[in-house]
């Protein structure tokens, strides 16, 4: 039975380790179906109310783009255009998101008005972002429904987390993953 059981016990083990590789990285997986969102388009009607005028300048063409925040508030990133700006891209269901809002939650506002972080939370249903936003804290981030994925698909996001750093001429510095050290050090950075 020697060589049999050994051979069944590297065969369940084998079995459990892909299973908890499974497991371990389906928080951030492909995304369930979503319901439509409101249109995030570059070309979708500019925002009124409750957001500042877009500046006198030029506006990069990486903050053309409009949205509607997850409370119905209308969006223009074009309000944002010289200064540095951070897009986080998200969903509800995704564990690593869930691991990096703590750290979005801390360090944005004290950033607000140097280097604003917005979340684009998209691959879910309104109610769980909602309650996403709610369970860590993030209400005072502004967030962006994006269930159709136009902002994730015009930045050529294809996985989530993603960050994507906008320097102050409109240019994309950096585009991916960071962990919390990294991400508040490269906040910081921008607001010197």
């Amino acid at each position: 039975m020697g060589s049999a059981g050994t051979t069944r016990r590297f065969t369940g083990a084998l079995a459990a380790a892909l299973l908890a590789g499974v497991l371990a990285t389906s928080g951030c997986g492909p995304a369930p179906d979503a319901e439509a969102a409101p249109d995030t388009s570059p070309n979708a009607s500019p925002a009124v109310g409750g957001t500042a005028s877009p500046p006198t300048g030029a506006v990069p063409d990486t903050l053309r783009f409009t949205g509607q925040t997850l409370d119905g508030a209308a969006f223009d990133a074009a309000t944002l255009a010289g200064r540095p700006v951070v897009l986080w891209f998200w969903a509800p269901w995704c564990a690593t998101c869930a691991s990096q809002a703590w750290t979005v939650a801390e360090i944005a506002p004290g950033f607000r008005d140097r280097v604003p972080i917005i979340g684009i939370a998209g691959l879910g249903e309104q109610q769980a972002m909602k309650d996403f936003v709610t369970e860590f804290e993030l209400g005072p981030v502004p967030q962006l429904d994006d269930r159709k994925g136009v902002l994730w698909r015009r930045f050529e996001v294809v996985e989530q987390s993603t960050f994507v750093i906008i320097d102050r001429n409109g240019r994309v510095i950096h585009q991916g993953w960071l962990d919390g050290e990294d991400f508040t050090r490269r906040v910081t950075e921008l607001a010197a």
